[in-house]
């Protein structure tokens, strides 16, 4: 290279004096360091002109200057850079200070964070080699006589003035403190965007809509946190998503009625009171896993889903943790592990079902790392249904047998048990909770490594049946009065009798239904030769000519009057439930037993006083007409199992089964 070259690139150096000064003296990004910096290098400006002056003169030195001009090239390139980026970075550094900060465009926003560290690194890196450059200048300086002391204390004040440069610019973008700034900003639009953007899941005509955010608004959310985790800003970034979809998750949730959530369950509840709770429970279930937690595991995976994995499902699970479903959880674990009663096992199945139905979800939505607490108490939940409701089931016919040794009702009525156990049989044999019973037991019966009959839950239904049965026979033998016994009997017949078209009829068969019709009535039969029949006999006996005084008509009128006051006393406390078979048999009290009271009457008119006549014939009819009718409807049958029974009924009915199941 000539001198004129070298004279040239030197010419360039002083040009640009200026523009470093001007940025300097603007520049507020690099602190008060950067202030002082402006005149150490218009110094080193200075010290450079006369570095030409001394490396001009002598021919007699060429060689000396030959080797110089080249150390000399090398440094004056990166020198002048470093003058020229201090510009850019003052432009940037304005942009991002700006009161409209990244509101007005978040992506030219974030352009400018990334020009002005990647400015930062080229500030460093060309003052390094401006440094390296002259130091070498100063060593070949130091190991010829080409100049003088006071020519290399310059260069060496100016590598000094280049160094403290960069020592100013490391620490700058070490602390941060503009860059700080900017990211505040990104954090704060990141809020304000998700924010804004966010609305609950509502319920539309009863069916639950979700917004979704914005594509526009999600490209910004993304853009945003792309940017903060290459700068190790992510965590403040995840906690605002978690505490604003936390929010909007809980919000959600408040359009539904959740006061059941918190009930404590206690021995003596009506235990159907619990079976509304659980069909709310059953409903809401749905809504938050398959409408609001879908709804924030897609957000989640949609805005930190190019990070790793296990940032985006860790967000999800603490929204899903606020959200309230443990809640939830915990409400099944509740029913679980409440006592033992029959009307447990049909919660439990309602629970299994729900939890069946959103076993799909429940592996998508927390079936990763993350999310354990859900997943542990979920499973335990789980393993508490299975296990209690094969018990319940398995013991039920049992704690039939163990209800022989109780008292029969004493107006020869169904038993509460009977009409409990027929209309559970029916829940039991429903489509839908019939399937839910066989998997359980499947599953049950897997655990333990056992080999599942097909036949398992219509044997155990037969089981019951059975029971049944004989407790109906025990119970029989209890009245005092066999024709009580005969109306006890009638009255149960009749009820199987009229299972035909419910899932019990079905599975019992037809020959079933029709003995028990059969046997309804051959009781009638006994009853009425037991009681009217009985009374009825002596009064149609005809009367010998020879009879006397105390076999006289009258004698024999005044005897079936007041046999017929006691029998009726006695039977007004009786009771014939279905509605039908008390019409019959009113009938065929009547029939038998009114005709030969009137041709007795009308027989023995001339030789009876009217006066001596307790009941008139139409007395007669009006009185048994109002035997055999229940005092209030207890036990009806009826398809909603327990619906015909108050709540002192039902739970007295199943605390007896409660008492033996818990007492094993």
């Amino acid at each position: 290279m000539s001198m004129a070259e070298v004279q040239k690139r030197i010419d360039n150096l002083l040009s640009c004096r200026n523009l470093l000064k001007a940025s300097v003296d603007n520049s507020t990004a690099l602190a008060l360091a950067l202030d002082k910096t402006g005149p150490r290098l218009a110094e080193l400006d200075k010290k450079l002109a006369l570095l030409e002056v001394a490396v001009r003169p002598g021919g007699s030195k060429n060689c000396s200057f030959a080797a110089v001009r080249d150390h000399i090239s090398l440094a004056l390139g990166p020198a002048v850079a470093v003058l020229k980026i201090l510009d850019s970075i003052r432009e940037l550094e304005k942009l991002l200070l700006s009161d409209s900060g990244p509101d007005s465009d978040i992506f030219s926003y974030i352009l400018a964070i990334r020009q002005f560290e990647e400015a930062m690194k080229f500030l460093t890196g060309n003052c390094n080699l401006a440094i390296q450059w002259l130091q070498g200048v100063i060593q070949f300086l130091e190991g010829n006589s080409v100049a003088d002391y006071r020519y290399i204390s310059n260069v060496k004040r100016s590598v000094a003035i280049l160094e403290e440069l960069l020592a100013t610019g490391e620490q700058a973008h070490r602390n941060g403190k503009l860059l700080c700034r900017a990211f505040d900003k990104l954090e704060i639009a990141f809020k304000q965007s998700l924010t804004e953007s966010s609305a609950p899941v509502c319920l539309t005509n009863s069916s639950p809509s979700t917004a979704e955010l914005p594509w526009p608004i999600l490209r910004k959310l993304q853009a945003i946190v792309e940017k903060l985790n290459g700068s190790n800003r992510i965590k403040n970034c995840i906690s605002i998503f978690v505490e604003v979809r936390s929010l909007n998750a809980r919000k959600s949730m408040r359009v539904l009625d959740l006061d059941y959530l918190q009930k404590v369950i206690k021995e003596h509840d009506d235990v159907w009171d619990m079976e509304s709770c659980i069909h709310e429970w059953s409903k809401h279930m749905e809504f938050i896993v398959k409408y609001v937690l879908e709804n924030e595991h897609r957000l989640c995976k949609e805005v930190f889903g190019s990070l790793a994995s296990g940032i985006w499902t860790g967000c999800f699970e603490k929204i899903a943790v606020e959200s309230g479903i443990l809640s939830f959880l915990r409400f099944g674990m509740s029913i679980a592990e409440s006592k033992k009663c029959p009307t447990k096992l049909l919660h439990l199945l309602n629970i299994f079902s729900v939890l069946e139905d959103l076993r799909m979800d429940f592996n998508k939505l927390f079936g990763g790392e993350s999310c354990n607490e859900i997943k542990n108490m979920t499973r335990d939940l789980v393993t508490k249904v299975v296990n209690g409701a094969s018990e319940i089931f398995w013991e039920l016919p049992l704690q039939v047998e163990l209800e022989r040794r109780s008292s029969p009702p004493s107006d020869g009525g169904i038993p509460r048990l009977v009409s409990f156990v027929t209309d559970y049989c029916n829940r039991l044999l429903d489509d839908n909770t019939r399937r839910t019973l066989t998997q359980v037991l499947r599953i049950y019966q897997g655990w333990k490594h056992e080999k599942y009959d097909d036949g398992l839950v219509t044997d155990q239904i037969y089981s019951i049946v059975r029971e049944i049965a004989v407790n109906l026979d025990v119970w029989s033998k209890a009245y005092e009065q066999r024709a009580l016994s005969y109306i006890f009997m009638m009255n149960n017949h009749c009820h199987f009798n009229s299972l035909k078209g419910t899932k019990l009829g079905v599975l019992m068969g037809d020959s079933w239904l029709n003995a028990n019709g059969n046997y309804k009535e051959y009781y009638s039969a006994l009853y009425l030769r037991e009681t009217w029949g009985k009374i009825l006999s002596r009064l149609c006996q005809d009367i010998p000519v020879s009879s006397t005084i105390s076999d006289s008509p009258k004698k024999r009128l005044m005897a079936f009057n007041a046999a017929f006051d006691d029998m009726y006393k006695k039977q007004l406390n009786w009771v014939i439930i279905d509605e039908s078979l008390r019409h019959k048999m009113h009938k065929l009290v009547v029939q038998t037993l009114v005709p030969a009271y009137t041709s007795c009457l009308q027989k023995y008119s001339l030789a009876v006083e009217y006066s001596d006549v307790f009941y008139t014939v139409q007395s007669v009819e009006n009185m048994l007409s109002t035997v055999f009718k229940p005092k209030q409807v207890k036990y009806t049958s009826s398809s909603t199992i327990g619906s015909h029974f108050t709540g002192k009924q039902r739970n007295a009915v199943i605390d007896q089964f409660r008492f033996t199941l818990t007492a094993m």
